[in-house]
């Protein structure tokens, strides 16, 4: 059923501003709030272990980072834990043995955020590894590794890291992570659906917690059910994590305030975004100044790895308009050449222009969700793009890779996650123009374990390269993306494993392409 994107942008922007301006609303919102409540516990005796959800660290800078855990005895209940705050010791340490603790201090978990705290230990020293832990009561966690960012100014050798998406619990295994943990890697990024929000399904090879969840609770609980996985926790204590949401945080394919769904209440909406948001912070390696303040949460950011390499992270979900003539795979035409129809929205877009022309990086990185390519998925004469990619919002991403092809350097990297599938692709400001010279690569990186054991190559692949020409890598395994960047090469190595429905798959590197600094042109490695 088609739908007007304007009018229902409108009509959601009305409610908004409505919810927000009431203050009986605001009384039952669950606010995000840092104020203790009562006298903390210090010293007692726990039950069962606190830290069975594990530490991270995350969005690290020359001289800081966050450091993250959430005390959780009960992690799929969220029980066990008193209705007041518990003090927190926190230790770092240059060895992983952390007999020479050389920072160290106290914070609070406070049950407004579920009992997780982030730590953001500043004045280290650059280009460092670190590792470091936390005590709680009786309760020591495990250890985890965490490291700075080179000097501003300097360009280092080399940086090494990974990326991941779409880690459905039901479907599979994270046999991924525990391959990914071998690897010497300086960053992981999470490009998003680090968790699934739909109902227990049958026979899977697990099991959701709980119906489709809503309420604040059922967030933080679906967290803790996909947090406990031992290999997702090793991942996490390896490296520092890079991270952005897509959709499944929340809810299937929203678009800002609007659901895919139809005749959804909109102020229900509002809140359960609320909730979904608020528990995202809770579970990630976060600094304060991303703290939801009820439905808005302020995502996009950059982080520096020396003049290497500059990652700006995008949020392509909280701010975007409609999915143009509904969703799903449709012609372009109609709304999708509506000259406002945004995914940034226009504040983002315009700090990421912003970005890209005043970095002086060798490597501009873009961490987003959906496939900047305009791939036809259908074979033959019919011509199909997704809607909720960027190919349904065809000015804007026209305008993007206009900005892009103007700037002083050839040197921008799109990294993509969402449908579950490895691509390598050559982006081009017109893709009906096959002749035209590529402005940036985009490498997208297929499912941790969503949509269940993967495949080696479609039936349809030929004809997708031969009506896609700029696709230069396809592949429908499950796996992540490592990738190497040094001063004047960028080498992606697809990392896949043939199934996920039992434990012991190997690993393997099924495709790697090399891309030389300005000269964004894909070459097999």
């Amino acid at each position: 059923m088609s739908r007007d994107p304007w009018s229902n942008a409108n009509k959601f922007l009305q409610h908004r501003r409505d919810f927000l301006s009431a203050g009986a609303s605001l009384a039952v919102l669950p606010w995000v709030a840092q104020v203790a409540s009562g006298i903390p516990q210090t010293r007692f005796a726990w039950s069962k272990d606190p830290f069975q959800l594990g530490v991270a660290s995350g969005d690290p800078t020359s001289d800081s980072v966050v450091l993250w855990t959430r005390l959780a005895p009960e992690p799929v209940t969220g029980e066990g834990l008193p209705d007041s705050s518990i003090e927190v010791i926190w230790e770092l340490s240059p060895d992983e043995s952390m007999q020479q603790i050389i920072r160290t201090g106290k914070t609070l978990a406070s049950p407004a955020l579920n009992h997780s705290v982030h730590v953001e230990v500043d004045g280290l020293s650059p280009d460092r590894w670190y590792y470091y832990r936390f005590h709680a009561g009786d309760a020591t966690s495990p250890v985890g590794r965490t490291r700075t960012m080179p000097p501003a100014g300097e360009i280092p050798d080399r940086l090494r890291f990974a990326f991941a998406s779409c880690q459905h619990y039901e479907a599979g295994l994270y046999t991924a992570y525990e391959h990914m943990v071998r690897d010497e890697l300086d960053l992981v990024l999470h490009l998003g659906d680090y968790i699934y929000e739909g109902p227990a399904g049958r026979n899977k090879l697990r099991q959701h917690n709980s119906p489709e969840i809503v309420s604040l609770q059922d967030y933080r609980n679906r967290y803790g059910l996909y947090k406990s996985d031992q290999h997702l926790i090793k991942a996490h204590q390896h490296a520092p994590w890079i991270v952005v949401w897509d959709d499944h945080e929340f809810d299937n394919n929203y678009a800002n305030l609007i659901s895919e769904e139809l005749h959804v209440d909109p102020r229900e909406f509002m809140l359960r975004r609320v909730n979904a948001y608020q528990a995202y912070y809770e579970n990630m390696p976060l600094r304060s100044s991303t703290i939801p303040k009820g439905p808005d949460m302020l995502l996009y950011r950059s982080i520096s790895f020396g003049q290497l390499a500059n990652f700006a992270m995008l949020d392509t979900r909280q701010y975007r308009s409609d999915q143009p003539n509904g969703d799903g795979r449709k012609p372009l035409e109609g709304q999708v050449f509506h000259p406002k129809a945004t995914l940034l929205g226009e504040q983002q877009e315009e700090w990421l222009m912003t970005n890209l022309r005043k970095s002086d990086s060798r490597w501009n990185i873009l961490g987003q969700q959906v496939m900047v390519a305009r791939v036809d998925r259908v074979p033959g004469e019919v011509r199909e793009y997704s809607m909720d990619q960027w190919s349904g919002y065809d000015i804007a991403r026209k305008r993007l890779l206009r900005e892009i092809s103007e700037l002083e350097r050839a040197n921008t990297v799109v990294l993509t996650g969402d449908i579950h599938t490895n691509w390598a692709n050559e982006l081009k400001v017109d893709f009906d123009d096959f002749d035209s010279p590529p402005v940036a690569t985009e490498f997208v990186g297929t499912s941790i374990s969503s949509g269940g054991n993967g495949y080696d190559q479609p039936k349809e692949l030929n004809a997708l390269l031969s009506e896609n020409p700029f696709v230069k890598y396809h592949n429908g395994e499950r796996g992540y993306v490592r990738c190497e960047v040094t001063a004047t090469h960028w080498k992606t190595d697809y990392q896949t494993v043939p199934f996920v429905d039992k434990p012991g798959a190997p690993i393997q590197t099924r495709a790697s392409f090399v891309v030389e600094h300005n000269r964004p042109k894909l070459e097999r490695a």
